[in-house]
């Protein structure tokens, strides 16, 4: 079954994007018969402006959050699974502050139900209410649980990241408009190396779906990308190495320590033309102080 690949991305998805602004524990156990949560978050602290940058998943994680992404279609028994697992997660919390004598906290775990499509049926079966944004389904106030209907989403910058998570042409345009994003984008390295990963886990599978072929050939030249980056990396680092190596013989055979001093300086040089500038100078540099002009201006 792929599903277990897409519940395995969903969750390294969220941790990548997550974890910079708090603890991510994911497939955590929890008391009583044992169960899992998917993606359990906590915040470091109320940091507003830099989760902005996640869009409407920022807005999730603002407070200590239970993120449950399903592939397929969430079912009725599956809402109430997770939200049982959110009333254990929370009742145990409650018992420890109290064994600890400590405050029971004021910020009550959330539940983000994440499912590419849901049924009016079930929505109203949960009593689940759209409030501010669209897509986004509330249950009872007291239950601190919604059902976030991925492809109900705008197609806005503000819900790319969750849009990711859904399936089919929902998931297949959100990636088209994160590798568009300008290099440099937070989180976009960081993201490219998970689809990375994920497309080499559904190369090795003899059973996918028509839609995972689709994927897997739309996650395919990222890949490519991705290898070929990292080959180029690995390149210019082998080549620096070899280019400081050098150097440094040169400099402590003709200036011995005091030459060698100079090392610190000439390896935070990051262009490589300077750097093999630098080696070429050395054959006729008689002085540290003509080594020195050949990498710093006036």
């Amino acid at each position: 079954m792929t599903r277990l690949l897409h519940d395995q991305f969903a969750k390294q998805f969220l941790e990548e994007l997550l974890s910079p602004f708090g603890e991510v524990k994911t497939s955590q156990n929890i008391a009583a018969e044992v169960r899992q949560v998917d993606v359990l978050f906590v915040p470091k602290t109320p940091n507003a402006i830099a989760l902005r940058s996640l869009g409407l998943l920022g807005k999730m994680a603002a407070t200590s959050a239970i993120f449950e992404p399903f592939r397929n279609p969430v079912t009725a028994d599956e809402v109430c699974s997770c939200v049982l697992k959110l009333l254990i997660l929370q009742a145990d919390r409650d018992r420890e502050a109290k064994r600890d004598d400590r405050e029971l906290a004021d910020d009550r775990c959330q539940l983000w139900i994440l499912t590419p499509t849901a049924s009016p049926d079930l929505l109203a079966r949960f009593g689940a209410k759209l409030k501010k944004d669209k897509g986004v389904y509330y249950l009872a106030e007291g239950f601190k649980s919604a059902i976030v209907v991925i492809h109900k989403l705008p197609r806005t910058p503000q819900t790319l990241w969750l849009r990711m998570l859904g399936r089919g042409n929902v998931q297949q345009g959100a990636i088209a408009e994160f590798n568009a994003l300008p290099n440099g984008t937070p989180f976009k390295d960081d993201i490219l190396q998970v689809l990375s990963n994920f497309f080499a886990l559904l190369e090795v599978r003899r059973d996918l779906t028509s839609e995972d072929q689709e994927l897997a050939m739309q996650l395919s030249p990222l890949y490519l990308e991705r290898l070929q980056t990292a080959t180029e990396q690995g390149i210019e680092r082998g080549i620096r190495t070899e280019i400081f190596a050098s150097i440094s013989i040169v400099l402590e055979l003709k200036f011995g320590t005091e030459g060698l001093a100079l090392m610190p300086e000439i390896e935070a040089i990051t262009d490589l033309e300077t750097l093999r500038s630098i080696r070429e100078g050395l054959r006729t540099a008689s002085t540290l102080e003509e080594v020195r002009q050949l990498y710093c201006s006036e």
